[in-house]
């Protein structure tokens, strides 16, 4: 035994492993160190021999401020430096399907797809793609109902190429017949997907818009209508890039860079550019203020196979229930933002995980209580002239009714008592969701871009969290009160048998408690 003792004795020591330590006496000294040269300096002082290290610094004036210069031509150039080897640079522009009044609609989907497509210096999208890869760089086309974003993220070192290449995209694409066809093949499988697909989120967007706005603005269709598929071609995009896409109405956004080289490069591409469609006019463009209608859209859908797979999604009904708020540049726009994360919500599947907004109204009052909803969630749409706060539910269609009064009622008590705990926690929520989301850059670059475009400034992350964390219990309680005052928008999809009418939802909104007019059926 003593000699196997031994021998894993001398195996042990032999691995790299230490003796065991005398019980007495002072600790075996060990040498962590593998070089002895300044053993008494302290990691608090620099090393001699060791260059200075320079930091990226910021003056005191300057600090997180975002700079803005107007270029002769009208078109303003914003920046926001952040250190780093990238950057996000794109174009912003006034334009989308709320412009579309006067033309066909659909113009605004079919330039987001046309995108980083041939131009006046690339023969194609390839070209554009492989110039952007040596700077490693992505680029990426977005449309929404009253803005179209350019962006592109590269190196900061190729911030010239990337000007230059973003001004061909906007001002000089070629529009060439092969490309319109690709587009309207992408546009028809954008709308078969848009009809097919298990979340129908998106469709309902439109339909509660187009319920909200009826006919004017912002409830114009942000997609194509399959009828105007075949009828817009080069000639149409033209008369809209004519009048649309104009210095003025453009913002050059940028983040990680320097504003004067911005400014530079600005000048050098986009100041006295001549785009594709002719000389720059003065014409009198469509600025509509946006008017409330309210309504009901419906769409009769079988929604029993929406889903295939060995777990399909049960059939549902889809409802989306919603009232004016308020544009962005109101001063209740806060208050309707906190109201907004006060009410929370999402799907019932997640209803008891942490961190999945178990706190907020939308999941205290109804997913918590009512297990056959399958999911509740709140949304807040916001534009320069108007605002849509909307509740989107889903369950059973034998179970519309219900979940309609469910809606309703929760409207109701938005105007009612706001607990201090409650509003506090939605603050603290909303404030931390916007830092979270201002740690990306491309969200920052959008951030300053829409803002810009808007309001020719940019209120800074910490002046929209001083004005988050002044919202009071009054304040709340006083938009609400306001937003239940007006008409209702709805819109229904899927099995709209049990459907309350109109009138009902609108009753049911004007009342005290939120319930429904009673109906008496003889056959159901």
């Amino acid at each position: 035994m003593a000699t196997v003792l031994s021998a894993a004795a001398r195996l042990l020591r032999g691995s790299g492993a230490r003796a065991p330590r005398p019980r007495f006496g002072p600790p075996a000294h060990r040498q962590f160190s593998s070089g002895g040269a300044y053993p008494n300096i302290p990691l608090s002082s620099p090393l001699p021999g060791v260059p200075k290290p320079v930091f990226a610094t910021v003056d005191g004036q300057e600090k997180f401020e975002t700079k803005v210069t107007t270029l002769d031509n009208g078109l303003r150039v914003a920046s926001q430096n952040k250190f780093g080897q990238f950057c996000t640079v794109g174009i912003l522009i006034n334009s989308g399907s709320r412009y579309e009044a006067k033309y066909l609609s659909g113009i605004a989907h079919f330039l987001e797809k046309l995108a980083f497509s041939s131009t006046a210096r690339y023969d194609s999208k390839d070209e554009i793609l492989l110039t952007l890869e040596k700077h490693g760089g992505i680029c990426d086309c977005q449309t929404s109902r009253d803005t179209t974003m350019y962006a592109v993220s590269a190196d900061s070192k190729g911030l010239d190429i990337v000007v230059g290449l973003l001004a061909d995209v906007v001002l000089h694409p070629r529009l060439t017949d092969e490309e319109i066809e690709m587009t309207r093949m992408a546009v028809q499988f954008e709308l078969e997907d848009l009809n097919m697909r298990p979340d129908p989120e998106p469709l309902l967007t439109e339909m509660i818009h187009e319920a909200a706005y009826r006919g004017n603005t912002v409830g114009l269709h942000r997609f194509c209508p399959t009828e105007n598929i075949a009828k817009i071609d080069r000639e149409v995009l033209h008369s809209y890039l004519k009048n649309y896409y104009t210095p003025d109405r453009m913002v050059l956004a940028g983040v990680g860079v320097e504003h004067e080289h911005l400014v530079e490069c600005a000048g050098k591409y986009l100041l006295g550019a001549q785009p594709t469609w002719g000389a720059v006019r003065t014409v009198d463009v469509d600025r509509s203020m946006a008017q409330y209608t309210g309504g009901i859209v419906k769409l009769e859908r079988d929604m029993s196979n929406v889903s295939l797979g060995p777990t399909p999604i049960p059939e549902l009904t889809h409802i989306m229930v919603g009232l004016e708020s308020c544009s962005f540049l109101e001063e209740d726009f806060i208050p309707f933002a906190v109201l907004n994360m006060m009410m929370g919500g999402g799907g019932s599947f997640s209803a008891g995980g942490p961190g999945k907004g178990m706190f907020s109204r939308l999941y205290l009052n109804v997913l918590n209580r009512h297990h056959w909803m399958y999911s509740a969630t709140s949304y807040h749409h916001s534009y320069e002239d108007t605002g849509l706060l909307c509740i989107h539910a889903s369950a059973d269609p034998r179970q519309v009714r219900e979940m309609v009064e469910i809606i309703t009622k929760e409207f109701i008590l938005m105007g009612g008592t706001v607990d201090v705990v409650e509003l506090e926690r939605a603050k603290t929520q909303l404030m931390a969701m916007l830092m979270m989301n201002l740690e990306a850059r491309p969200v920052i670059f959008e951030d300053v871009g829409r803002q810009v475009l808007a309001t020719h400034s940019r209120k800074l992350p910490h002046e929209l969290c001083t004005l988050i964390s002044n919202v009071k219990p009054e304040d709340v309680k006083r938009v609400a009160s306001k937003m239940l005052r007006g008409k209702p928008a709805v819109a229904a999809l899927g099995d709209l048998t049990d459907l309350p009418t109109y009138e009902h939802i609108q009753a049911a909104l004007s009342s005290r408690d939120g319930r429904l007019p009673r109906t008496y059926r003889l056959f159901r």
